[in-house]
Order: C-alpha cells, then sequence, then structure tokens
C-alpha cells in the first residue's frame, strides 16, 4: 500500500489570484492511486499544488526505512509528473547527493522545484537556474499507438524518438509507471529504457519519467 501524500491545492496559478475567495481547495489527502487521484485533483479544479516536504533521492539505500523512504519518493514523483502533464503549477523540493550534477537533467521534464538541496548553494542555484530556462511542457512524453509506443525526448537539447512495437516494453511501461521492481519486467527493456534514461532507480524501485501528456501547446507534429 502507498503511503498516504497530503497536497495543498488552490484553483488558480497566480500567488494573488490564489489568495481571492474561493480559490483555496486546503489540504487533500491523495490516499488512492495516483493517476486517479491527479485526475481527482484536475476534475476539483486544482491549478496550483503544493506537494509537502522534500523529495529525497538520497535515503534510498537497501534498508527497511529506506524502502518506505523510496515509496513516498515515487509516490510524490509520480504525483509530480502527472500534474506537469497537465500543466498544473506543482511546487515542490528536491534533495540530491552533494556530487549529483545530472539528476536535475534526468527530471528536467518536470515542473521545476522550488529548491534544490544536497549540493553547495552556487551548484543548486545554476542547477535551479538552467531548469527552469529550459523546461517546457512536452519536453519528455510517450504515447500509445496501435501496437507500438513511442517516447520524445528533447531534455538533451535534440529530438530522441524511441519506438516500440514488441507487447513487452507496453507491458514494462505500465508496471514501471508508478515504480516497480527491476525483477517485475522484461530485462531487456529495463536495459534500453536505462540506456536511454527513461527510468529513474530509487532504492529498490525503478520509476519510468516520461508522461502521457494532456494538454498540447502546440501542434503535435511539432512536438
Amino acid at each position: 500500500m502507498s503511503p498516504t501524500l497530503t497536497v495543498t491545492a488552490w484553483r488558480d496559478y497566480d500567488l494573488d489570484a490564489c489568495a481571492l475567495p474561493g480559490m483555496f481547495l486546503g489540504d487533500i489527502a491523495l490516499t488512492g492511486p495516483v493517476d486517479q487521484e491527479c485526475d481527482r485533483l484536475w476534475d476539483m479544479g486544482a491549478r496550483r499544488v503544493r506537494v509537502p516536504g522534500v523529495v529525497d533521492l538520497t535515503a534510498t539505500a537497501a534498508t527497511a526505512s529506506a524502502t518506505i523512504n523510496s515509496a513516498r519518493a515515487v509516490q510524490a514523483l509520480s504525483v509530480i509528473r502527472d500534474l506537469t502533464a497537465r500543466a498544473v503549477l506543482v511546487e515542490w523540493s528536491l534533495r540530491v547527493d552533494p556530487e549529483d550534477e545530472e539528476t536535475s537533467r534526468i527530471l528536467g521534464h518536470l515542473q521545476p522545484p522550488q529548491r534544490i538541496e544536497g549540493p553547495d548553494e552556487p551548484a543548486a542555484d545554476e542547477a535551479l537556474r538552467v531548469w527552469r530556462g529550459a523546461h517546457y511542457l512536452g519536453k519528455c512524453l510517450w504515447r500509445q499507438g496501435p501496437g507500438f509506443v513511442q517516447i520524445r525526448d528533447r531534455r538533451w537539447g535534440d529530438l530522441r524518438r524511441f519506438t516500440a512495437d514488441e507487447p513487452h516494453y507496453r507491458e514494462a511501461i505500465a508496471r514501471l509507471a508508478y515504480g516497480g521492481a527491476a525483477a517485475s519486467v522484461a530485462p531487456d527493456a529495463l536495459a534500453d529504457f536505462h540506456q536511454e534514461r527513461l527510468v529513474l532507480q530509487v532504492g529498490e524501485l525503478e520509476w519510468w519519467l516520461p508522461y502521457r501528456v494532456n494538454r498540447w501547446v502546440q501542434e503535435a507534429m511539432a512536438i
């Protein structure tokens, strides 16, 4: 069972508008599957959501407490990813190892965090500056067609496309979408996903990074 995550939500993106009567939706406990809870937030009118605490990617070693930490981190990342796909403004914080210079790029398709903890202040500020300056909706997404899946990834500057028509790739995405064990998916699919940096290892869990976009900001051919 996933831990309960309680978020705070408003009906508008703008801080001044959020202060107006009727804009505050309150603290909302997400107790069900993440995809359904994100649908519920959207249907409630949530357009600005605050995820409490820090998404900690440093406390995920192979211990009992780390297993819980991994589940919490994956749950929060899944909420951020699914809300990003709807162009919801998400307020959140990230903690990485002090020498980690790659995770901010790997997660660069997500709504940028308010702060990054772990690296020294100049490095964290620079990572945030780059993340915020380069972020846009549709940066790393996947779509499912008749008998195939395709990932379109622009996190590294150019467009990288990964297309697979083998059923076990679709099954792997479904199993890892909200965090899954490496042993639960075909080894060749997981190896390919890691090679393309489409999954993130969070403790004992493998987490699927791309989102299925819900709101197009430009013509599909341009994406």
